[in-house]
């Protein structure tokens, strides 16, 4: 059974921003977009020179906040699709915490979230 991703995460991760959104991939349009660049959440952190775990949980939070309003925290009843080892694999070992941090922040605030691991059966995600 093939499972349709029409909503994914894309996460980007340099030393001084972190910036998560949520892809429509039937139109290849951002539908909710969340990032420390924004001067609502960068006044509220005190990154300095680096974002911190910290700073990838409230870009979940807010970017949970921004699917619900958009009215897709259940991704049409198919999810939000997170490859969390390519994610990692893409940004570093380093930031697999951010990472695993946006993950945990949008689960944790109501957001259905697909969790694909390619290695064991990359047709079955794992919930």
């Amino acid at each position: 059974m093939t499972v349709l991703k029409r909503y994914v995460l894309r996460l980007f991760i340099s030393l001084k921003y972190i910036t998560a959104n949520v892809v429509d991939r039937n139109n290849g349009r951002i539908v909710a977009t969340s990032s420390t660049v924004e001067h609502a959440i960068k006044n509220s952190l005190e990154c300095g020179r680096s974002c911190n775990a910290k700073a990838a949980t409230i870009v979940g939070e807010v970017l949970a906040m921004r699917l619900k309003v958009e009215g897709l925290e259940q991704g049409q009843g198919r999810g939000i699709h997170v490859d969390v080892n390519k994610e990692v694999e893409k940004k570093g070992f380093k930031n697999r915490t951010k990472v695993w941090a946006v993950v945990n922040a949008l689960k944790n605030n109501g957001v259905k979230v697909v969790l694909e691991d390619n290695e064991d059966n990359p047709s079955q995600p794992s919930y």
